[in-house]
Order: C-alpha cells, then structure tokens, then sequence
C-alpha cells in the first residue's frame, strides 16, 4: 500500500493545511479499496501486508473510539459535579460560612456588600472593580476604619453614574495607615447563608448582602459557630 507523508489520523474527514495532510478512518478505508479494486491479478497483494493493513484500520478504529468515550466521560463528569455542588449549596441555608473571595455578582436586583477585614487601624482604604475584561468599573473608597469586620456597599454603578450589566466583577483593596504605609485588607466574609441564586448553572451565595462563588467558602457551621471578628488565618 502507498505512504503518504506526513501523514496525520484523527477525524473522519480529510483536510489540508500547507503541506500536511490529514487522512480519517473513511479516507484510510477508501485507499485500502482502491488498492484492492486496481492491483494486478497476477500479482495479489501480500498476506502480511495485508494483514497489517487491516490491523492499522482496526487500530485507528479504536483510537478514535477511545477518543470519542474520554470527551463524553470528562462531559458527563462536569455535569454530575455541577449538580452535586448545587444540591449542596441549597442545605447551606440557614448555615453559617467563612469564606475569602475574589469578585462578587451584581444584578439589577442588588447592591452588593463588600466586606473586609483588617489587621490593624486604616486611614483610607480603596477598592477597585473589574469587569471579566479587566476593565475598571468602578473606585469606592473609605476612611478611618477599626481593625476587625468592615463592610462598604457597591450601589451598582460604574463611575459615570450608569448602572453596570449585570456579571461577576472581581474586587481588589489596597489600604493605608496614618504613617501612609501600605495595609492589605483582606477580602473576608463571616455570616449566615440567606438563600441560594442560580446564575447559568452555577450557585451563588448570599451572605450578608454580598453574592459569592461555592468554591470561595473556606469553611462551614451551624448558625452562631464563627466570630465575626476573626480571620480565615
């Protein structure tokens, strides 16, 4: 049988891309055919060649199958983990969570409580919100805070006034003390679960006004186990 070269198998159609070319099941098929229908009588073709012609076909044949089974397999396992997180998520009702986040959900029905801990005495204390394109949506500031539990509210809108579409935002915060050095707040949350949104097949918390990931909880108990004022440290 004729080599082509280079030669690449995956799908069941041919194509071409500069000097590749790429040959499917049913274009190897087709040369074995072809083969057979115009080879000499008076020379018939080889058995062993033959035979390892058929066991390259079956081989490809399998291949493909096996393919084709890991695609559906790793399918079926990213849904059956997307309804086990979300059947979870609804007995969190009632519970009380920690959790340390990145970004919060904001919708035309709320605004959004970002809340904070800090180490130590902040004179001002900045946060920063992106859409999921990175762009800055939106400063809030405050000042003059108490270590421990803070919290700011985010109206919604971006910095001309406008109501921002409804989306993940990501939040950073940067802080300052009086000597004007550099303070990291952390994004940090303690509180009882309200309820549970489903936003395109995933479940979003609402904890203390403030929409948050599953996968942000870093911790769960009954309502009253956690103290407010302490870290996720």
């Amino acid at each position: 049988m004729s080599v082509i070269s280079p030669l690449t198998i995956n799908g069941s159609n041919t194509s071409q891309t500069g000097g590749v070319k790429t040959l499917g099941k049913d274009d190897f098929l087709q040369l074995m055919i072809t083969k057979l229908r115009y080879q000499d009588p008076l020379k018939p073709m080889d058995d062993e060649d033959f035979i390892a012609q058929l066991a390259q076909f079956s081989t490809l044949e399998q291949m493909n199958n096996i393919a084709n089974g890991i695609a559906a397999s790793n399918q079926w396992d990213f849904l059956q983990m997307q309804s086990i997180n979300n059947t979870m998520a609804a007995g969190l009702i009632g519970k009380d969570i920690k959790a340390s986040y990145g970004g919060i959900y904001v919708d035309s029905d709320n605004s959004p409580q970002i809340s904070y801990t800090l180490d130590e005495f902040a004179q001002d204390v900045e946060f920063t919100i992106r859409d999921h394109q990175g762009n800055v949506v939106a400063r809030l500031t405050d000042s003059n805070l108490e270590p421990g539990a803070n919290s700011i509210e985010w109206d919604g809108r971006d910095n001309i006034g406008n109501r921002a579409p409804d989306g993940y935002y990501t939040v950073e915060a940067t802080a300052t003390d009086a000597s004007g050095a550099t303070v990291r707040p952390k994004l940090y949350l303690v509180g009882m679960v309200e309820s549970i949104i489903y936003r395109e097949g995933a479940a979003f918390l609402r904890v203390n006004g403030t929409e948050i990931p599953l996968s942000d909880i870093t911790a769960i108990g009954e309502h009253g186990a956690f103290d407010e004022t302490e870290d996720d440290g």
